[in-house]
């Protein structure tokens, strides 16, 4: 009996023996696993670094090639392509348009072409040839102060948000109401529209909602809730993620089809004012209260430059700035009714234009390069260019 104790004694040691080293050689493979993993990691960054500097080398060389090629004055010039001229610093008023009774806290471009839309506080939409400084059309049926266009990439249809709790959708050949979109119960102070499809149309109100419509149907196909008022929006270039600016500060990302917050940002102390994407989609330009402008990378949301300026107070809550056609430079209007025009490349201010008697609330460039036009508390537009005859 006791030599069989002692040999009981023995086994139980030996067990335990086993099971610790069992334990250690798990432990030994987990970190040998992950020690792996972490290499792996740093073999993708390393490879995705080499990538992105590939691409850069390649993207910089096509482009100082058509730089060459065509004197940098034409990007593209294909049928049925974008094309536009690269943007000079404007300098010089050249129309100083009375453009609607009250103020005029909306201006848009149409696509590849020197006619601007106004929307205004006399609740009509103008259009305008910049060249002549004319009227060209007028669009009624809004029962409210316009407070933001869009217009689809194909030129035909407009879309207004108004202080009635409405947008309204009209038909530009026609000059006629295609659909009023209700739904809102608050004034709806932002909109915008697809830039891949005439479908697809996104609004926000001071009800802390944002929805999607189908414009080809005329209804809300989606309502996104949040807790802070949304002041201005932008659809991504793809269409599929919709860019909202908040009274709260936050710059926020959502998913179009599945109405999910894929990402945020605290963008400014202050509400956003204005977001503007750039021309090649992966820049995002926010405006906010506390009178700053910050560039950020739209797929990371790394702050990129950040634009101020000592003279320089936003306006009002809904104050628009823009970017120019080639991405190159940032137009906003103060308080004290003069324009700003900051160099993306060195974040320093490189004109200041004088015109306005009045509080300067929205800037729109054309896609064409120039011009730049702005627009006023008054409801006065001013079209400005450089010195150059052309």
């Amino acid at each position: 009996m006791n030599e069989h104790q002692s040999l009981k004694e023995q086994l139980e040691a030996t067990t335990l023996r086993a099971s610790n080293a069992e334990a250690e050689n798990k432990m030994l493979i987990d970190r040998w696993m992950l020690q792996k993993m972490k290499d792996a990691e740093r073999l993708n960054d390393a490879n995705s670094v080499y990538g992105d500097i590939l691409d850069q080398l390649k993207v910089s060389s096509i482009e100082q090639l058509a730089r060459q090629q065509v004197d940098g004055v034409v990007r593209q010039s294909e049928e049925g392509a974008e094309c536009y001229i690269e943007s000079p610093i404007p300098t010089t008023c050249r129309q100083r348009i009375p453009a609607h009774n009250g103020g005029c806290a909306s201006i848009l471009f149409e696509y590849n072409s020197s006619k601007l839309m106004s929307g205004g506080q006399d609740q009509t939409i103008k259009i305008w040839d910049t060249n002549t400084g004319s009227q060209s059309q007028t669009l009624h049926g809004c029962l409210g102060t316009v407070l933001d266009l869009c217009i689809t990439h194909d030129n035909r249809s407009v879309i207004a948000a108004s202080s009635a709790n409405n947008l309204y959708v009209w038909d530009v050949s026609s000059g006629r109401v295609r659909h009023t979109l209700t739904g809102h119960v608050d004034k709806v102070c932002a909109v915008d529209v697809s830039k891949v499809s005439t479908r697809s149309v996104v609004s926000a109100a001071y009800d802390r909602t944002i929805k999607v419509w189908d414009l080809h149907k005329g209804y809300c196909v989606n309502t996104l809730l949040f807790q802070s008022n949304c002041n201005t929006l932008c659809f991504s270039m793809d269409g599929e993620t919709i860019c909202s600016g908040h009274v709260d500060g936050n710059l926020r990302l959502w998913d179009i089809k599945t109405g999910k917050l894929l990402s945020e940002v605290a963008a400014h102390s202050l509400a956003i004012t204005s977001l503007s994407l750039s021309r090649n989609g992966n820049m995002i330009l926010t405006s906010g209260r506390d009178n700053l402008h910050n560039l950020f990378d739209i797929r990371t949301l790394e702050i990129c430059a950040t634009l101020r300026s000592n003279g320089y107070r936003v306006a009002s809550n809904w104050s628009r700035s823009c970017i120019s056609a080639d991405d190159g430079y940032v137009a906003s209007g103060s308080v004290d009714g003069s324009v700003h025009i900051w160099s993306v490349a060195n974040a320093k201010i490189v004109s200041t234009l004088k015109e306005h008697t009045a509080p300067v609330l929205s800037c729109s460039w054309s896609g064409l390069g120039k011009p730049l036009a702005t627009s006023d508390k008054n409801g006065n537009i001013c079209i400005w260019n450089d010195r150059s005859p052309f």
